[in-house]
């Protein structure tokens, strides 16, 4: 395995300390971390939250966390002892201009150490916490400060926001997350794709007959569901973690794998992207919401029964066909799809190939499959290659599919981390490559304005969908029109 080295002394400052996102993921993430060495001793966690609680109480609801989100047999009391140290509570209102003294005592002293601010709260603080750490002299040389997606929910409120953290930080200073970057198995994409002199001439349209993307989730909206309906999966999903997967997918080759160079690439995919108006929104794209089902043999409510008695046209699933404007993707189709409650959680990337250009075989006797490329997300990392290959034994020549299947766990033997361990080690090494430039975010929210628009003149439907499949019919007609279906290999 690669060589974990530890990273320098730090202060990791955490707005929204007390939260689901700090409880569930980040403070899982910093015990994984310390527990493999890279945390250096003497940095610190600070956790900052509006309510009045002693340190002792809030080193217990993190405890209780930890207990509940680690795995089995992670969690030791022994590095417990460890980590606990390393975490202070601080209460802070960000909005209150005399309740930043508190903060400014414990980071006073340490003005030298890298000091991260990671806002994991609502958008809509962002700007004010970023000018309260300017106006109380927080912000150091070596100063980074993390924005958790979404940035906005339009166009216009994500310029707002970046115009507002942009006038505290500089942008090398400021990193935009989106976890899906930090996946290994994102990253393996890249290595597949230009480490691999095999891959690189079949990578274009006249090898390629269409590229899908899943990003499948069993759960239902949960305690999210009131941000939830003001957002739908259009925000919450496709504008970040989706078009960040056609980016990597249908990038050109950066000259290196500086941060600039690699988001120079992606920021083309996206200015290339057909936009999706008019007549095309009713025959390029799909809205669902989920009723009630079931998942694994249980029983699940609907999203309509989640939110109560109001009534409500957020979409939980949406389903693209998207046009990629440029020479290398001419003609060749993305299929994306997202939603909730669907059948299992399932997170791929599909390269399906052409069909050999003429068969020696006799068609009423072979059926031969194209070949295809599997990159998988969740929940088993990996990467799979489906090929044709003779059957063995005498009795004749039967083709049949097989997959050579790498699964990253299996090969490399260890505990794979999650994806804000990476993401929070590159934020304190100072390498922004995984997180998304301005311009990235406001080019996404560009498009994707443009197809909630459509939606919204032409007054498209949301279609329901039972709880437990694969979404609305209508999905299935969108590559059924253009001879194609869907590929789910669960």
């Amino acid at each position: 395995m690669a060589q974990l080295i530890p990273v320098e002394e730090f202060d990791l400052v955490i707005f929204g300390g007390t939260g689901d996102l700090s409880m569930r993921k980040l403070l899982p993430a910093m015990y994984h971390r310390d527990r493999a060495g890279q945390i250096t001793a003497g940095s610190r966690i600070i956790a900052t939250g509006r309510a009045q609680m002693s340190q002792e109480a809030y080193l217990q609801e993190v405890e209780a966390a930890l207990r509940t989100n680690l795995d089995e047999g992670e969690f030791t009391d022994e590095q417990w002892q460890i980590f606990s140290p390393r975490i202070h509570y601080v209460q802070c209102d960000a909005l209150a201009v005399d309740s930043w003294q508190d903060l400014k005592a414990v980071l006073q002293g340490f003005e030298q150490r890298i000091r991260v601010s990671y806002l994991a709260t609502p958008p809509s603080l962002f700007g004010p916490i970023a000018a309260g750490l300017r106006h109380n002299e927080l912000i150091t040389p070596d100063s980074r400060i993390v924005l958790e997606k979404p940035v906005g929910r339009d166009f216009a409120s994500a310029q707002d926001i970046n115009t507002q953290v942009g006038e505290c930080f500089p942008e090398n200073q400021i990193y935009r997350i989106d976890h899906y970057l930090g996946k290994e198995t994102v990253q393996n994409l890249l290595a597949l794709r230009f480490a691999n002199s095999m891959f690189e001439p079949m990578w274009r349209r006249s090898a390629i007959d269409h590229v899908q993307i899943t990003v499948a989730e069993d759960l239902g909206v949960g305690g999210r569901i009131e941000f939830y309906d003001r957002i739908g999966a259009m925000r919450d999903m496709v504008q970040n973690h989706i078009l960040q997967l056609v980016c990597l997918t249908a990038m050109e080759a950066p000259a290196s794998l500086d941060h600039d160079a690699v988001r120079d690439e992606k920021i083309k995919v996206l200015r290339a992207l057909r936009p999706i108006g008019g007549d095309f929104v009713r025959t390029n794209t799909v809205r669902g919401q989920y009723t009630d089902g079931a998942i694994k043999g249980q029983t699940v409510s609907g999203y309509m029964s989640e939110l109560g008695e109001k009534q409500s046209s957020t979409e939980t699933f949406v389903a693209l066909k998207l046009e990629i404007d440029n020479w290398r993707w001419s003609n060749v189709p993305f299929y994306v799809r997202t939603g909730k409650r669907l059948k299992t959680k399932h997170s791929e990337i599909v390269v399906q190939f052409q069909d050999v250009p003429h068969s020696i075989f006799p068609e009423q006797k072979f059926n031969i499959n194209p070949n295809r490329l599997s990159i998988r997300l969740q929940p088993d990392e990996g990467v799979k290659l489906s090929v044709m290959v003779k059957e063995p034994g005498p009795g004749g020549f039967d083709l049949r599919p097989v997959s050579l299947d790498l699964s990253f766990e299996e090969t490399f033997g260890l505990r794979y981390p999650d994806a804000y361990e990476r993401l929070l080690m590159e934020v304190l090494r100072g390498n922004p490559a995984l997180f998304m430039r301005r311009d990235e975010v406001e080019a996404a929210w560009h498009w994707v304005d443009q197809v909630i628009s459509g939606w919204e003149a032409s007054n498209q439907k949301v279609e329901n969908y039972v709880a437990g499949s694969w979404g609305p019919t209508a999905a299935s007609l969108l590559l059924d029109r253009d001879g194609r279906e869907w590929y789910a290999d669960v």
